[in-house]
């Protein structure tokens, strides 16, 4: 089959061999796999020596199902996510955790940015954003938008920033969404919303060395208020802004509890539900649920759609022209 690696800093499509179904494991025909352009080029600018992978959300037909497998036929489509074993390949062998079903009315294409879904879940739980709270949200590439969106249909108060007029337009066809594009927009609409007293929660989705922008933050929140870093994000910040507010700092790692746990993702050993409500897999379904009951809509954020063997392409753009496209699919 074919695959796409990391070649010393290169995208190369690369020959391996066909996986082979397993216990607790579902082998997936790819037909859409997701481009995440700020994991993927961070990977890229590591050069590593050795081929490795690339991507880790992805659409396909589930074709072959292990021993303890439930709830997933064959030929049903699924979605699924977390590399080592999703990545940007013709075929995936996939833990039964990390790939669930996908009615039949959810196109394809929407459902591969599964990973990118549970991630922007994962950052508004560690957020705990309740009903009629508000957030800012910094950055509105893919993975912003997605968590823009999600709030919004959590009935969250949403002001979203960014500076690419792009990307700002993606989203200014969601009616009660304040979209900024100036940290005196941002200051303005905080006092307007909250009566000058601060937002609940930053989510910084933006990446590189931001110590003006989140040092800003401490200044947008309210007292005791939270800042999520999801973005690759230096984070450096001056202490006693931090101190002024007793705000939180958090860090959002991935799609939720089991990511990077060999026993639950590589095993299949669940985490009770009594005990950790909101495991990846279940924020997995919960993303799906929110494509397939229509209340948040995503086709509009894949901009590019390439076969397998020119996805470099879509890579160099992301590199030299990050505001020429939002989200990017391989198709297959």
């Amino acid at each position: 089959m074919k695959a796409i690696i990391n070649h010393r800093g290169n995208v190369k499509v690369a020959d391996e061999p066909l996986p082979q179904v397993k216990s607790n494991f579902v082998l997936v025909k790819s037909l859409y796999s997701t481009i995440s352009p700020g994991t993927e080029l961070t990977a890229l600018k590591r050069m590593p020596e050795n081929p490795s992978p690339l991507g880790y959300s992805a659409a396909g037909i589930a074709i072959s199902t292990g021993e303890g497998v439930v709830g997933i036929e064959l030929n049903q489509p699924v979605a699924c996510y977390g590399g080592p074993y999703v990545k940007h390949a013709e075929y995936l062998l996939v833990p039964k955790h990390l790939v669930v079903p996908v009615p039949a009315h959810v196109p394809l294409m929407d459902a591969s940015t599964v990973g990118l879904g549970a991630i922007a879940i994962h950052a508004l739980r560690q957020a705990n954003i309740k009903f009629g709270e508000s957030v800012v949200i910094v950055g509105l590439g893919i993975l912003g938008q997605i968590i823009a969106r999600i709030a919004h249909a959590a009935c969250a108060r949403v002001i979203a920033f960014d500076i690419l007029e792009k990307r700002r337009d993606a989203l200014s066809s969601i009616r009660n969404i304040d979209i900024c594009s100036s940290m005196e927009e941002i200051k303005s609409k905080i006092q307007e919303i909250s009566s000058n007293s601060g937002v609940d929660t930053v989510i910084h989705c933006a990446g590189g060395k931001q110590m003006d922008l989140l040092d800003e933050s401490f200044d947008w929140i309210r007292d005791r208020g939270k800042i999520v870093i999801v973005g690759d994000m230096y984070m450096e910040f001056t202490r006693s802004k931090m101190f002024l507010k007793e705000a939180q700092v958090l860090i959002s790692r991935a799609g939720g509890p089991g990511r990077y746990d060999e026993a639950y993702e590589h095993d299949g050993c669940d985490y009770p539900i009594g005990y950790v409500r909101w495991t990846e897999e279940r924020n997995l379904r919960e993303y799906i649920r929110l494509l397939a009951e229509q209340r948040i809509e995503i086709s509009g954020l894949i901009t590019n759609q390439v076969a397998l063997p020119d996805a470099w392409q879509v890579y160099e753009q992301y590199k030299h022209d990050p505001g020429s496209l939002l989200g990017a699919v391989i198709k297959y």
